[in-house]
Order: C-alpha cells, then structure tokens, then sequence
C-alpha cells in the first residue's frame, strides 16, 4: 500500500527500491563495489606471496601476526565475496542483455560477444600479471549460463541449487576421506600408503612455493616466459576447478535477478530473514570450521579442503546475506558520499580489478618495487587499505566527466566493433 508523507506518495521498500533499470543499476554497483573491496582483502595474499599462501597462514612459512590475519580474512571475507560478486555477474549477464534489447540489438549475441572478449582480457591478464585471474572463468561460465536465461527464475534458481549442493556434497565425501587419512598420518598412525601419499603432496606443495616465488620476484618479461613455459593453461584449468561454484552462482544470480530481488521484488521482512540467516548461520558454521583447523594447526590437505566444498554452504550463505543487508541499507544510504564511492568503484569494477591488480603487483613483484619478500604477512591488511583507498577514491570524479570507466569503455568499443549503433550501460 502507498504512504503519504510530506505531501508525497512514498512508496514502500519492496516496491520503491530499485523499481527503474537505473535504480537497479545503482544498487547493483553498490553490492558490486563492496564485494570487491571484500575480495582485496582475499587477493592481496596471491599478490604478495605464492598462490599456496592463500591456502593456509603457515605457507610458505608461519609469521607473527599472520594467523590472526588469515582467520578475520577467512570468516569474513574468503569465499563470500567471490560468492557474491559471482552472483552480481549472474544478474548483470541478464541486465546487459535487457538494455541491448531496448536498444533494438541482438541481446544474446551482443552478451556472447561481450563474453568472448572478456575472455581475451582475462586470459591477458593472467599472462601479463597475475595467476588469479576471475574473469576468463566467469566468461566461459556466463557463455554456457546465456544459453539458459530464458528459464523462468524458479528453474535457474532451482538448477543451479542442485548443481552447486550435488557437486560440493561428492567432493565433501573425498575430502572428509582425505583429511582423515592426513589426521592418522600426522598422528603417526597412517598406513604406509597414506604416509607416502603425504610425501608426495608435501613434495608437490614446495615444487610450487618454489616456482611460484621464483615468478613474484622476477622481471616483467621473465615472469611472462615462466608462466607460458610451465601453466599456459592456467585459465582453463581454473575454469574446470571452479565451473562447479562458478556457473550455478551465476544462475542463481539471475535467478535473483529475474525474481526482483535487485528491482525491490522482495518484501522487507524477507530480506532481514535472509540477512540474519545467511550471516549468522554462515558466519556460524565457519567460526566452527576456523576453530577445528586452528585447533589441529592448520593441516595442509585439511585447508585445501575448506577453501573448496566443505565451505560451500556458509560461503554461499553469506555472500546471500551479505546481498541482503546491502539491500535494506541501501535506501537509507544512497545519498551518502560513502556509498556513492562505493557504487562507483561497482561500476567501475573492470578498470578497478586490474587496476588494482597491476598496483598490487608493483609493489610486490620484481619487476616492481619487489617487496614481496620483505613484508611481514602480518602487514597486509595495511595494504588492503591502501588499495580500498585506492578503488575508492578515482571512479566519481572519472564517471562524472566520461560516463563510464577506461577499460569499460574499451570493453564496450570491443563488444561493439563493426556495429552501426553505440551501447550504453
């Protein structure tokens, strides 16, 4: 029912949120820039050191400080923000294509082509700079979900589900099995077998502390050869590990999408409930997993696994909730300098991502200030704020001369090479 109040119709918050396209656009690069000031605090460890680093705070060694680090990182951050920012690809997917329509262009083949070079800027990416390249995995996966997005929301939502739950729940059955056999073989109690599978996987975690460390602190070019000489074929082989998070979070973001919870389609009440649930009862079951692998120090195939499916449930949990409390704040914060910052860090999320990328790595790798190893891993934070400050402090005065962001506007110029009509979004 509407509300008068100062002598206007007011609107409640399921209907007045985000009820125009660029209202939802709005909200959408307000969720967009927190998670990806979230997914800093994750990524400046794989800046820093080598990938296993992000695995575990005792790799490649244990320092003051970075236990404490890791486990605010972990409960807070780890899995939720990548989570939630899958889930916003999803609903942008879907976007992009509505405002493609409007414009009486082909939606779909205007998104697979986006896709596509979205791809080349990705695969670019992990070559040039950084093993933890996203985008060349959400390309491929949001391709394989265009296919769908003609499916009602309650089928997207519901596959998607099954997909995620189905595949998270075998691998958690190897990975219980697993870290058992790792739990008897450090308490000397391991058969043979499980001793000498331990071996190996120790052997195979310093083969690539060793290589990895070799490729943060050499120069620009070396660093290019190493990675083409030993992973050309990281970006695939990251999009196959990860297809079974990364392609139902993307239906479920259009899922979400298609069910108006970014255009005010749900009720308020719907949104604390799933606000409370998801952070409390995700943040709940992860505190218990942060305190079993504290207690047992950090197991190497034990970490591995919690970063992978016996994490799924509280990641996806509360990367749900997160969304949510964004949502509820969102009207009463929109007018906010700081959430109008925000919000253009969202929009700007492309140049921001490799910006930050390309920040991060020349203050850590060789070819920049190499600093890698001279910082404690209990510092980092510090650097988190540094490129929080980073993102936050150039989009508004850069959107409000050229309407869009530099490598954007590259994006969309590609996406649109060889067509006669221009694309806005």
């Amino acid at each position: 029912m509407q509300r008068a109040e100062g002598g206007r119709v007011r609107l409640p918050l399921d209907r007045a949120l985000t009820a125009q396209p660029a209202g939802r656009i709005a909200v959408i690069d307000f969720i967009r820039g927190f998670a990806l000031l979230g997914i800093l605090a994750i990524n400046v460890t794989g800046f820093w050191g080598p990938q296993l680093a992000t695995f575990s705070p005792l790799l490649p060694k244990a320092e003051p400080g970075a236990t404490i680090w890791y486990g605010i990182a972990f409960v807070l951050f780890e899995g939720k923000m990548r989570a939630l920012f899958t889930l916003l690809f999803g609903a942008s997917l879907l976007l992009f294509v509505e405002a493609a329509e409007r414009r009486g262009a082909n939606g779909d083949l205007a998104q697979a082509r986006r896709l596509c070079w979205l791809a080349l800027i990705g695969y670019a990416h992990y070559l040039l700079l950084w093993w933890g390249d996203i985008l060349f995995a959400y390309a491929l996966c949001g391709l394989l979900a265009l296919a769908l997005r003609r499916m009602p929301p309650a089928g997207l939502a519901a596959l998607g589900l099954l997909l995620f739950f189905l595949s998270h729940g075998l691998d958690s059955i190897g990975d219980l099995a697993g870290i058992a056999a790792e739990g008897r073989v450090l308490a000397g109690q391991g058969s043979a077998a499980e001793a000498a599978e331990q071996a190996a996987m120790m052997q195979r975690i310093a083969a690539s502390i060793a290589l990895d460390t070799r490729i943060l602190n050499a120069g620009l070019g070396e660093a290019i050869r190493l990675r083409l000489a030993s992973a050309p074929w990281l970006p695939f082989e990251t999009t196959l590990s990860t297809l079974t998070e990364t392609f139902p979070l993307i239906l479920l973001g259009m899922a979400l999408y298609g069910s108006g919870f970014f255009g005010g389609g749900w009720s308020r009440r719907t949104l604390r409930l799933l606000a409370w649930g998801g952070i409390g009862g995700g943040g709940a079951i992860t505190l218990a997993l942060l305190g079993w692998i504290w207690q047992h120090d950090f197991p190497p195939r034990a970490m591995f696994a919690m970063l992978g499916a016996l994490t799924a449930l509280p990641h996806l949990l509360m990367a749900l909730g997160y969304a949510a409390a964004l949502l509820l704040a969102w009207p009463r914060l929109e007018r906010s300098r700081f959430a109008q910052r925000i919000a253009a860090a969202g929009r700007t999320a492309l140049s921001n991502y490799l910006g930050t990328t390309l920040l991060m790595c020349a203050i850590f790798s060789g070819w920049g200030l190499g600093l890698g190893p001279e910082i404690p891993r209990g510092w980092l934070p510090v650097f988190v704020v540094l490129g929080g400050a980073a993102m936050l402090a150039w989009p508004e005065a850069w959107l409000a001369r050229f309407g869009i962001g530099p490598l954007e506007a590259l994006w969309r110029k590609l996406t649109w090479w060889g067509e006669a009509r221009t694309f806005r979004q």
